[in-house]
């Protein structure tokens, strides 16, 4: 029990997270399992050094520990590692400049489908991801939808960690209006964020070319809506009555939306729901744990709830997880260097005080770490424990391909979504845009 304490202790003083993972205190408690299964052989190459581009932390903890493994690592390997944070939005276009320029970092950790933007520009971790499968009890769905070459058993990304972006709300004001939580069907989200805005505690969701709030709110009314991007055999379909249906109720339920929510970007939601402008918006966890460990929020924290995402006609919460997705370019002198240090950072040692002090904003790929210790410290929390076993993707329904992974990086749903909420354009002429820009994509990639 003491562990736990310190844990939790870490979370709020940020840095002494890292000492923490450092002295492997995490480690002691630890109910993960990990099954004997041989190490793939690889020799790492002489003076070798590698450089990693990943996403900022939206939890201290994140970067702080992360580092500390990476420092472990360079001190039994002698391979120094360089790890740079860089914001949300910035990410995809250092990615896409290293992927061109066959030149800059080995390794970035980019999201979900990042992978199959660039996959001729990267060498496969089969080996790696096999034997963390055997080893950790197998990758969940989401991991191995965004890992894998579509329609083969080939490795191309590392799942590192999902987060989620489920509902999160006040208590107090949704009872104030009458709900005790945010209704499941389409009509009834729309009468409470109408009574929100009427109490002058409205509702705020990214409409802006936000990486993950953005294209999460817009993925999320559209799979709730039963409309999708493609078809199963990757027919582009997004011109679908399902999407004008699902453009239509955006329409109804902006102007109950807080100002200026075109321009949001990831951090837009959380500043205006801290400072209570908002009452019910969709965000990871980090910002409930932001609330909870500051005295002058911690009553806000207190009056919070999470909730999946409503289905609407959906049979299950439509919402897919963003995901940290590794890749290795082959402009790497150093592979088999990157392949141990990607393993190493995956192995139960650093994984899992990395992700019990993440909160719950990332959740694992891998089956045997459900079994972390932070799934059990706040009843809050739990609900992001299972956001990798989504059936839900970039993509969705079809096959994930370079041309998928362009239209989420060039935010082709938000803007369609934007555009009509806005009165830029009508839902029939929205969609027929957003049709053709697809279009293009996926010519492109023949």
């Amino acid at each position: 029990m003491r562990n736990d304490i310190t844990r939790r202790d870490a979370l709020a003083l940020g840095l002494s997270a890292a000492t923490l993972a450092a002295t492997g205190a995490a480690a002691q408690t630890s109910n993960i399992k990990a099954a004997d299964v041989a190490v793939p052989k690889r020799e790492i190459e002489k003076g070798a050094s590698l450089r990693m581009l990943r996403p900022v932390r939206f939890v201290q903890a994140d970067e702080d520990v992360f580092r500390a493994n990476a420092a472990k690592f360079t001190k039994e390997t002698g391979v120094e590692v360089k790890v740079d944070f860089v914001g949300w939005e910035d990410i995809n276009q250092q990615t896409a400049v290293t992927a061109n320029s066959g030149a800059g970092p080995d390794i970035i950790i980019g999201f979900s489908d990042a992978p199959h933007i660039y996959i001729d520009k990267l060498i496969e971790l089969t080996d790696v991801a096999d034997y963390l499968d055997k080893r950790y009890g197998g990758w969940l769905p989401l991991a191995q939808r965004y890992g894998k070459k579509n329609k083969s058993d080939a490795w191309i990304g590392l799942p590192f960690g999902a987060t989620a972006g489920p509902l999160i709300y006040r208590k107090s004001i949704l009872q104030s209006v009458g709900f005790d939580q945010v209704p499941e069907d389409h009509a009834g989200i729309l009468d409470l964020c109408q009574k929100l805005h009427k109490a002058g505690k409205p509702a705020g969701f990214a409409l802006g070319n936000a990486k993950g709030d953005g294209n999460g709110f817009a993925s999320w009314a559209l799979w709730s809506h039963n409309g999708s991007l493609l078809d199963e055999e990757g027919n582009v379909v997004i011109n679908s009555k399902e999407t004008i249906a699902a453009l239509n109720w955006v329409k109804q339920l902006y102007p109950t939306f807080i100002a200026g929510t075109t321009s949001w970007n990831d951090v837009s939601n959380n500043r205006a729901y801290s400072s209570q402008e908002i009452s019910l918006t969709a965000n990871g966890v980090s910002l409930y744990f932001s609330l909870k460990n500051d005295p002058a929020t911690k009553a806000i924290a207190e009056d919070s709830e999470h909730q999946l995402l409503p289905k609407g006609l959906a049979k299950v919460s439509p919402m897919a997880g963003l995901t940290l997705n590794a890749m290795v370019f082959k402009h790497s002198q150093y592979p088999n260097a990157a392949k141990a240090f990607l393993q190493y950072m995956l192995e139960k040692d650093q994984y899992e005080p990395w992700l019990n002090a993440n909160s719950g904003y990332w959740s694992q790929p891998l089956a045997a770490y459900a079994e972390a210790t932070v799934w059990s410290q706040d009843p809050k929390v739990k609900l992001f424990k299972n956001t990798m076993n989504s059936t839900y993707y970039d993509g969705y329904k079809g096959p994930i391909s370079t041309a998928t992974g362009a239209v989420s990086a060039d935010y082709v749903l938000i803007q369609m979504f934007a555009s009509v909420a806005t009165g830029a354009a009508t839902p029939e002429a929205a969609a027929a845009e957003a049709e053709q820009r697809c279009k293009r994509y996926f010519r492109r990639q023949k």
